[in-house]
């Protein structure tokens, strides 16, 4: 699996951490910055990294902030993606399983390592069972 993983400034601390993770599991990893604890807008990240994942299809996203939530709502905002903020390995593998979802979200000051890698572990492992879910997430994007 091919990644893309930026955050904000709150988020960058743990992000070399995040990446060694994933790669170490096997998966490609493209950061997209920032490149340094200077304060900067999250959306601007979150808005770079979904253009991405919606461009180049079987890729999912990895964005981190200082408590996720900045990042899941200007994710959210883009149609295409779902994004979900996750703070253990259980919300990670029903965001894939029953949310289809495509960009990991979650906070730097909320989770430590420990829990992050527990959180990328169930995220990578888990697939979207479709079926009943399938539905449901096809009502996620409301057509105005």
């Amino acid at each position: 699996m091919k990644f893309f993983i930026a955050t904000d400034h709150a988020g960058i601390a743990i992000k070399p951490d995040v990446i060694e993770m994933l790669q170490k599991m096997g998966h490609n990893v493209l950061d997209l910055g920032p490149f340094n604890d200077e304060r900067v807008d999250y959306p601007d990240f979150a808005h770079k990294l979904c253009q991405e994942v919606l461009a180049n299809p079987e890729t999912q996203g990895v964005l981190i902030c200082g408590s996720g939530i900045g990042m899941s709502l200007a994710a959210n905002k883009h149609v295409g993606i779902r994004a979900a903020l996750c703070h253990d390995a259980y919300t990670a593998e029903m965001a894939r399983a029953h949310n289809d979802a495509n960009v990991l979200c979650f906070g730097q000051r909320i989770v430590g390592l420990g829990v992050v890698e527990s959180i990328l572990k169930a995220w990578c492992e888990a697939s979207f069972e479709g079926g009943r879910h399938a539905q449901r997430v096809k009502k996620i994007e409301i057509k105005s």
